[in-house]
């Protein structure tokens, strides 16, 4: 598989130049055959590549230097060719009373991605949960304007180690309390289907149990509507959840919240959710966020009420968590609630979401835009005219 083509974004932030990377790969985008193949290939018992394996998996190494069973002239030749882990240095903030925590990871080339823990405490019959949502690019290609990691404008996909090493933190970090990680959403920073070969080779090396062991139906696959790579999962139709981030029905208002529409209308995208539901019995979640005044009218609920009526479907509605650089604000929660009566009213599950997080910049990009040089307030100043202009537009009556 190759990877889809990513469109350049310059992004609001000066991000600092990019270090020299790391060639060794991680241990944790390889297969347990291809290191069965490597010992082989070097003169070593093939059960050796199983040990290796099992100390990334089932044990969490991050140095192949304390792999104990295998012989030291071994874990020499493997920390020459490999990596244990690719986050060469995690910071960690926390929020809520500790259920919500967020990690800035830095990679080998010093490129910051962002990955956020949430602890969801068992209530009645449900069991407790923790579900780690992880990126797959640094920065994101989409421009989305609500979102911080748009701010940053893309700067390089994540390699299959390095996306799958921010869950083995993350249950590292559990571990260590004595819970277990549950959930594994692909909701981070950057667009996971234009890093489409990585993210469904991550999203694989979590499910199989011989690895990570996580199951298909705990992971989910978020995407603003890349066409491409809605098309190769429903020919996959693997049992992963698929979220779609809408964020509006109407194409003319989609075209300023998720510019990606102007190259695959939504339209399209909601058709191929749909061939994706059908093909697999798992339920698509449409995720929206709103905005006051932008996209909560009763009118935009009706859109989005008739766009996916019919559907095995799910749609979450979020209050928009504000963005430095973004004159929006958050929906009031009257107004959210008026929006998710309408889709009720016609037959959509729909779920009002609370924002986790705020006070340590959970929304995706934030702790990274901090350590970029902010824009000019011109630059801002040029952003907020853009997008008043193109949501007035959006929002004429026609």
């Amino acid at each position: 598989m190759s990877d889809l083509p990513v469109m350049p974004s310059a992004g609001l932030y000066t991000v600092p130049a990019a270090g020299a990377r790391d060639p060794r790969p991680g241990l944790a985008g390889l297969e347990p055959s291809a290191l069965t193949d490597w010992m082989v290939e070097h003169g070593e018992r093939a059960f050796r590549g199983r040990q290796v394996a099992d100390a990334i998996w089932a044990h969490g190494a991050v140095d192949v230097a304390s792999v104990q069973t295998l012989p030291g002239a071994l874990r020499r030749d493997l920390a020459a060719e490999f990596r244990a882990d690719t986050l060469v240095e995690t910071v960690v903030r926390s929020a809520d009373g500790g259920l919500t925590e967020k990690a800035l990871h830095r990679l080998d080339d010093g490129r910051l991605v962002e990955s956020v823990l949430m602890r969801y405490p068992a209530r009645g019959a449900r069991r407790e949960r923790a579900t780690a949502c992880i990126s797959s690019q640094a920065g994101c290609a989409v421009g989305c304007p609500f979102c911080a990691t748009g701010e940053l404008g893309y700067l390089r996909d994540l390699e299959t180690a390095e996306i799958v090493d921010q869950a083995r933190y993350w249950r590292r970090r559990l571990a260590a309390e004595g819970r277990r990680l549950s959930n594994v959403v692909f909701m981070g920073m950057g667009e996971p289907l234009l890093n489409a070969a990585r993210v469904l080779a991550a999203a694989e090396a979590l499910a199989d149990p011989r690895r990570f062991g996580l199951g298909a139906r705990h992971i989910t696959i978020s995407t603003s509507g890349v066409v491409p790579g809605l098309e190769r999962l429903v020919a996959l139709a693997p049992s992963y959840t698929l979220a779609v981030s809408l964020h509006a029905a109407r194409p003319a208002l989609r075209d300023v919240l998720v510019p990606l529409n102007r190259r695959y209308p939504v339209e399209r995208v909601v058709a191929l959710a749909d061939a994706y539901a059908r093909a697999t019995g798992r339920r698509v979640s449409y995720e929206v966020v709103l905005i006051d005044g932008i996209n909560d009218t009763p009118g935009d609920a009706l859109a989005l009420a008739n766009l996916v009526h019919g559907q095995l479907a799910h749609v979450n509605l979020i209050p928009m968590n504000p963005v430095a650089h973004t004159a929006w604000r958050p929906s009031a929660p009257a107004r959210l609630e008026a929006f998710a009566d309408v889709l009720r009213s016609a037959g959509v599950t729909t779920t009002v979401r609370q924002n986790r997080g705020v006070e340590i910049g959970a929304a995706c990009g934030q702790l990274a835009a901090e350590q970029a040089t902010s824009p000019s307030s011109a630059a801002v100043a040029r952003r907020h005219e853009l997008l008043a202009r193109r949501s007035a537009a959006a929002l004429r009556p026609t």
